[in-house]
């Protein structure tokens, strides 16, 4: 079979660190990889993108077609994607803008970038914007990963980080209603769609989280150390208190633009508190015995050859 246009492309972006050929010559590029809405595959496509300061730009133009492209409605049921440029390879959390954040945006991509505003013209759609956000692992404290006690640490400061960055979002998301007064006009787009990538993000990470702990982590350690069974078990309660708070709040997520302020606070709170002293006895219970396992592992050791190691009478 044939290869397909974008495999080309992938193909030599990445045997050339980032440099192509054809119509993306002289841009700047990257490549988007994104979780599959429906079939939960990886899918990965090449994009023009455009800087602004520290940040990454993306627009879903689809040449100015009347649909948004598939990447975009992967991102909006992933919201963590991996992102490659020429030099680097990370996550990314896959934020669209909204409202004059998205105007502002947009015009700076389109001085950069004129061929999108053609786009624009072509489609009564808004073109959405979508800023491809670096995670935070702990605000300029990040440290050498050589345990896995470093790297739940690692894991459990971007998931506190990320509970206080919602939360944040949301009282002012909700003072902006609460502010609002005209009831002939509809309030402007304000964070809703910024609070709902950020909890998926946060809720994804989580369930992977905890899924690779209750499969791996917590029956290694119980046979390793039998005296942490019961701590073990307890936090394993815990996981699924947690994530059926964490199946209530995304219920309301579905549309954060009308929950009930009082109801969606509380759900989170719920949450927050919940997770927060959960972190804090892992911590406390398991650091020592994970600080004894090496991370990244080591990979298995080649097999012997034939006859290593034994000795031979002649």
């Amino acid at each position: 079979m044939p290869m397909s246009f974008n495999q080309r492309v992938i193909e030599e972006f990445r045997a050339n660190a980032g440099k192509v050929g054809g119509p993306f010559e002289g841009g700047d590029l990257l490549l988007l990889t994104t979780t599959g809405a429906r079939s939960g595959a990886g899918h990965t496509t090449p994009l023009g993108c455009v800087r602004h300061g520290d940040l990454l730009l993306v627009v879903a133009s689809n040449l100015g077609a009347p649909h948004h492209p598939a990447w975009y409605h992967n991102l909006l049921a992933h919201p963590v994607v991996r992102v490659e440029t020429g030099t680097e390879t990370f996550e990314a959390v896959a934020v669209p803008a909204e409202g004059a954040r998205r105007d502002e945006l947009f015009d700076h991509v389109v001085r950069a970038a004129p061929g999108y505003a053609d786009y624009q013209a072509r489609t009564t759609r808004t073109l959405p914007v979508v800023v491809l956000e670096r995670p935070d692992h702990g605000a300029g404290t990040a440290h050498e990963v050589t345990s896995l006690a470093d790297k739940f640490l690692e894991v459990h400061t971007w998931l506190r980080g990320q509970l206080r960055h919602v939360r944040a979002e949301t009282d002012a998301h909700f003072a902006a209603r609460a502010a609002h007064h005209d009831p002939q006009e509809p309030p402007a787009p304000g964070l809703g769609l910024q609070i709902r990538q950020h909890c998926l993000a946060f809720c994804e990470a989580l369930t992977f989280h905890h899924t690779g702990e209750d499969d791996h982590v917590f029956p290694a350690l119980g046979r390793r150390h039998p005296h942490l069974r019961d701590v073990l078990d307890r936090l394993a309660d815990e996981h699924r208190t947690l994530a059926r708070l964490k199946d209530e709040l995304l219920v309301l997520l579905a549309d954060i633009t009308t929950a009930d302020p009082v109801r969606f606070r509380s759900e989170l709170s719920r949450l927050s508190d919940e997770l927060l002293a959960h972190l804090d006895a892992e911590e406390e219970s398991l650091l020592p015995a994970l600080a004894e396992i090496p991370f990244p592992p080591a990979p298995p050791a080649p097999p012997a050859a034939d006859g290593a190691g034994v000795s031979r009478r002649t």
